[in-house]
């Protein structure tokens, strides 16, 4: 591929955590995968995943949880960029530089999350003009959470997840997330989740009209109740603490608490900041969390921060800019 007379410069997405509202697990397909219904949410948690062309394929991880995230063909932000790369046609190989500020195997997507920001990123870099279809189809492809990484806000999500529908619900609201110091493999919990629940007959999963209605009235009081999971007692099985940490946020004033998507985070719903930081304290004081970060929902998907000069024009901080085009088979 060649570049026009001005070479492009590293690009920059970033791209949020998130939580998962509602969580109902379905039946296993036979695929391996459950089918789901769910509710995400994008939170302010960000992290930023910089792209530029190299010698050779790399990727380097930066911030606090920098020795938990594999460096190597592994990691999911490599897979994007060398999925684009084989779907357009590229050469140029992209040093990936991640700086995580989204905890790792917290149930909040952080992988998801980078290979979101990676596909979004490397597609300016090269110039690819990818359809918003096509970058979600690639998202797929790699991951259950990667597409709503892209989308962003509020959404539903079936299938695995990845088959999304906009939520138009109301408001914002503040979230505390208490963290743990041991991780939670997704497949982990899933199994478990099998185990506890083999003596049942599962149907088919539907969102509730409960968290519905509380989405379109914009009420955390009523978003608080309807918070739900199904993977949540498979995850208190295998990590029997954050039964403690669900009721020290509850007895500090929480909305509502849940084990955010396999775990072993914990989100609370609190009513504004200051309950936040009062919650926050009462959490890390308790010793039921060893930390915690505080957020806003919903928030934008995964969106360039960088401007970068491309063979087919420019990238602004809001995103593509000129035609949207299509990649080359």
């Amino acid at each position: 591929m060649s570049w026009a007379a001005t070479p492009p410069q590293a690009v920059t997405a970033r791209v949020p955590a998130k939580v998962n509202l509602e969580l109902m697990v379905g039946p296993r397909r036979s695929d391996g995968f459950h089918h789901l219904a769910t509710v995400f949410q994008a939170v302010g948690l960000h992290d930023d995943v910089t792209v530029e062309p190299a010698q050779e394929w790399g990727v380097t991880i930066n911030g606090p949880y920098a020795d938990l995230v594999p460096a190597d063909g592994t990691n999911l932000a490599m897979r994007a960029a060398r999925l684009l790369a084989r779907e357009a046609g590229i050469d140029v190989p992209v040093h990936i530089t991640i700086d995580k500020d989204i905890p790792v195997a917290a149930g909040m997507a952080g992988g998801s999350a980078d290979a979101a920001a990676t596909l979004l990123a490397c597609d300016a870099l090269w110039g690819v003009w990818s359809s918003k279809a096509e970058l979600e189809e690639m998202a797929a492809d790699l991951g259950s959470d990667v597409p709503f990484a892209l989308l962003g806000g509020t959404a539903m999500g079936s299938g695995r997840g990845d088959q999304l529908a906009p939520v138009l619900g109301r408001g914002r609201y503040t979230w505390v997330f208490a963290l743990s110091d041991v991780g939670l493999k997704t497949p982990d919990v899933y199994a478990e989740c099998d185990r506890l629940r083999s003596h049942l007959r599962v149907g088919e999963p539907a969102p509730s009209s409960a968290m519905m209605t509380a989405l379109r009235s914009g009420d955390a009081a009523s978003l608080g109740r309807a918070l739900s999971n199904d993977l949540q007692a498979a995850a208190l099985s295998l990590q029997p603490t954050l039964a403690e940490v669900l009721a020290t946020g509850m007895d500090n004033g929480a909305l509502g608490g849940i084990v955010s998507g396999s775990g072993p985070t914990v989100a609370f719903l609190v009513s504004d900041t200051e309950r936040s930081l009062d919650l926050a304290v009462a959490l890390t004081a308790s010793g039921a969390a060893p930390s915690v970060k505080r957020a806003i929902g919903p928030v934008r998907g995964a969106h360039i921060i960088t401007a970068a000069s491309g063979p087919r024009g420019s990238l602004g901080s809001t995103g593509h800019s000129g035609p949207v085009g299509h990649r080359s088979n």
